[in-house]
């Protein structure tokens, strides 16, 4: 649902203007005064912030100022309500980055049009509405399964040389996880279905490794200004989310800043594990790679689809002869404890994506990088019972018939365990439905029209 702050010392205003807005489909958070109203817009993040100009706590052009300076709340409408009619008040406080300015007395039932008219295109939801649900069958696609870097060219172009980007469509909505360079080519297909009409994306990242997200900035819904992209994702070690994508447009590296996207991009920093979205249910799960990285779980009305682009499983212990010293102990006992959670965590799940990096004599010189073990990873899938694994983040070295040898042998290895484990390749273009074992795949000629 969306919000609007409401900041004004008047009591009795702030009732009012909270039942109308209430009843027109927004959630109503209230502040009366300055400084507590600018805690709660970083904290909450609302579309719209309506200001009183002259109240305690800091007055309206020093709110106006405080929120202005904050990246997370560039694309917030602000409109300061106030009774004094001076000119000179109102050009100041569209000069403090004020949207709008109303005067005193104004009847109460106008400000839900001046809302529709600083947010064009994008309605309230009504309380407690889900998005519109058809049960038409959801659906995922591959529009980048390349790890590390792109590799184009002749040698990857029946699998794919773009990185990470997967593509679903679940209960009404339009969900990405990953932004690496194949969120180009959504962007474009994005632009062409949807002929002008407001886009809303909700992307959620794995981690901030650059090929997850070096094709934010070339995703074309970015320069509509009646588009909505929210991003979510977890903090990282030493930069918060909003400061990564922020300084990868930084100039010189790119001629256009964040902040200057026309869209509405929201920037969310996960805190919880579970993120519900209407009717579908997104859950994360921490991987095993360097950094604050997750993996995802999306649950829909027709199944269920796991994403771990970036995961080493700790499989591999098993490897390793019996512990010789104490520390050994303790780490292998933590490896087990580890390998229980993610179990739990996929176990019933019906397509798994996950990182198949190396063959096994690939791995032995990577232990501990951060990626999979083709073995690991198939034992890992027929342990947790998944229908449908996708072998994905394809090694930047692998070209087209490596990729289908390691494919063969992923077959084979359930062939040999007399498993029902379906595997394939993660291919850009290709397209699943959920619950259903066979993909319904676009020509590949059709695809690269859009490269």
């Amino acid at each position: 649902m969306r919000q609007v702050l409401i900041i004004d010392d008047d009591r009795d205003l702030r009732r009012g203007l909270g039942e109308i807005l209430s009843a027109d489909g927004w959630k109503v958070l209230e502040a009366d005064n300055g400084t507590l109203g600018v805690s709660l817009a970083r904290l909450h993040r609302p579309e719209v912030v309506l200001c009183d100009l002259l109240m305690p706590g800091g007055n309206g052009f020093q709110v106006c100022h405080s929120l202005r300076a904050d990246p997370a709340l560039r694309t917030t409408k602000i409109v300061v309500i106030t009774g004094r009619q001076f000119g000179t008040d109102r050009q100041a406080a569209l000069d403090a980055g004020a949207d709008e300015y109303v005067a005193k007395p104004f009847e109460l039932q106008s400000i839900c049009g001046t809302l529709a008219r600083l947010l064009p295109g994008v309605a309230p939801e009504p309380p407690h509405a889900l998005p519109e649900l058809e049960r038409t069958p959801s659906t995922f696609r591959f529009w980048g399964v390349r790890g590390s870097i792109p590799t184009p060219g002749p040698s990857t172009v029946q699998i794919g040389g773009n990185t990470t980007c997967l593509e679903v469509r679940a209960g009404g909505q339009i969900i990405v996880f990953d932004a690496g360079t194949g969120m180009r080519l959504l962007g474009k297909r994005l632009s062409e279905e949807f002929h002008g009409q407001p886009i809303h994306v909700t992307v959620f990242l794995t981690h901030t490794h650059w090929d997850h997200i070096h094709g934010l900035p070339f995703f074309s819904p970015v320069y509509s200004p009646h588009n909505r992209i929210r991003i979510l994702g977890f903090e990282g070690a030493r930069n918060s989310l909003q400061n990564v994508l922020s300084s990868q447009m930084e100039r010189p590296f790119f001629p256009i800043n964040l902040i200057e996207l026309p869209a509405a991009v929201e920037i969310e920093e996960l805190k919880e594990m579970s993120i519900p979205m209407g009717e579908v249910q997104v859950t994360a799960c921490f991987a095993n790679h360097p950094g604050i990285t997750v993996g995802y779980k999306l649950t829909a009305h027709d199944g269920s689809l796991a994403f771990f682009p970036d995961n080493e499983p700790y499989l591999s212990y098993r490897r390793v002869p019996r512990p010789a010293s104490e520390a050994e102990s303790s780490r292998l006992a933590f490896a087990q404890a580890e390998e229980s959670r993610l179990v739990e965590f996929l176990h019933g799940t019906e397509a798994l994506v996950m990182d198949t990096q190396y063959d096994a004599e690939e791995y032995t010189s990577h232990i501990g990088w951060g990626h999979g073990c083709l073995d690991d990873v198939v034992e890992l899938a027929m342990k947790c019972g998944i229908k449908h694994l996708f072998m994905f983040h394809h090694d930047p070295e692998h070209d087209d018939a490596r990729l289908l040898g390691m494919l063969d042998y992923a077959r084979k290895i359930v062939t040999d365990r007399q498993g029902t484990l379906q595997v394939d390749l993660a291919r850009e273009g290709d397209v699943f439905r959920f619950g259903e074992g066979a993909p319904k795949c676009e020509p590949l000629s059709e695809l690269r029209a859009h490269t």
